[in-house]
């Protein structure tokens, strides 16, 4: 089997990767699964989220991404991350200015987050044309309390956060600057490029977390916010409702994406956050989210397995809700460059 660019299919993590996973130790509270952001495990008296991501694209904001992206999966449980390590893999001929960029870019991400670069591994690796940056976050759950992808129940609301596509609109703006001039103004290609200052959801998810009232949270980041939805589902084993109307595309995203003719609820969407929350509660985490300065809305609900997986358009109908088989960035960055 050959695979698209982007995450592997979901059949070959369950049939392959999860079934490799070294020993069995109790102290391994939440293991790899579909849907799941980060590992939970005990350690001593205290419990640990931990997560790892790589950045392979963007590459002007490579140390930016690699924090942002890994503690956003920590925070997905509830957890402020604290401490992050990072392994950089240079190409050959790679200079001085280029790893001063990514660690500085580093430093700057992990001060605004209030977390420690704790160590890591950088070195020249053959075979590779562009920097590669992997972090993992680590945070503790406060008094053992977290919640988990899994944990989404009938009747629960699905909140969205800041909208759809944030990452891949900054991505493409940055990769595909000089074509998106030719149509778009400087001014607007510069502020879809800054989309990468709303990767973070750490904010959201501490935020909404401490309300109380949430089940779930997931970081919808390759496949975008269709593909968050089924892995939320999968984790759950539950079906869900959400309403295109209520689901906010911003501005320079819905754009972009018809530049590119590509789907934005399939394009990766590090920045956004799904919050599966008792019904009773979203309110006023919408409210504490908006005081915090992220906009949020609730998009549909939590339904039986049975009743499916689906978005009611604006036009009133009721379909299922694509599942992405590969991130339309990569559909996009396929194009030719028009120029």
């Amino acid at each position: 089997m050959s695979f698209l660019p982007g995450k592997v299919p979901t059949e070959v993590l369950q049939e392959i990767v999860f079934r490799n996973l070294g020993a069995k130790r109790d102290d391994v509270v939440l293991s790899p699964s579909i849907g799941e952001d980060a590992a939970i495990v005990q350690a001593g008296k205290v419990v640990l989220a931990i997560s790892s991501d790589p950045i392979t694209g963007a590459e002007e904001w490579l140390g930016w991404l690699a924090v942002h992206v890994s503690a956003n999966d920590v925070a997905t449980r509830g957890v402020q991350p604290r401490w992050f390590n990072s392994i950089i893999l240079l190409p050959k001929n790679s200079t001085t200015e280029l790893v001063e960029k990514i660690c500085t870019q580093m430093d700057k991400a992990a001060h605004q987050l209030n977390v420690a670069i704790t160590g890591g591994h950088c070195e020249i690796t053959p075979g590779i044309e562009h920097p590669i940056v992997t972090g993992c976050a680590i945070g503790v759950a406060e008094n053992g309390k977290y919640v988990s992808s899994s944990g989404a129940k009938i009747g629960d609301r699905i909140i969205l956060t800041k909208g759809t596509g944030i990452e891949g609109t900054a991505i493409l703006a940055s990769d595909r600057r000089a074509e998106l001039l030719e149509v778009f103004d400087e001014s607007f290609v510069k502020k879809a490029e800054n989309f990468f200052e709303k990767i973070s959801v750490v904010k959201d998810a501490i935020t909404a977390f401490r309300i109380g009232g949430v089940s779930a949270m997931h970081d919808p980041t390759e496949g975008g916010v269709a593909g968050g939805l089924h892995e939320l589902a999968d984790a759950a084993n539950v079906g869900f409702q959400v309403y295109e109307k209520e689901i906010l595309i911003p501005e320079e995203t819905r754009k972009i994406c018809a530049h590119f003719e590509v789907d934005p609820l399939q394009l990766i969407s590090s920045g956004s956050l799904l919050i599966v929350a008792e019904e009773e509660k979203t309110e006023e985490i919408i409210s504490s989210l908006s005081r915090n300065g992220v906009q949020a809305s609730i998009i549909g609900e939590v339904i039986e397995p049975a009743l499916g997986r689906n978005l009611v358009t604006k036009a009133g109908e009721k379909t299922e809700l694509v599942r992405p088989v590969s991130d339309h960035l990569w559909t996009a960055l396929a194009k030719p460059v028009n120029t």
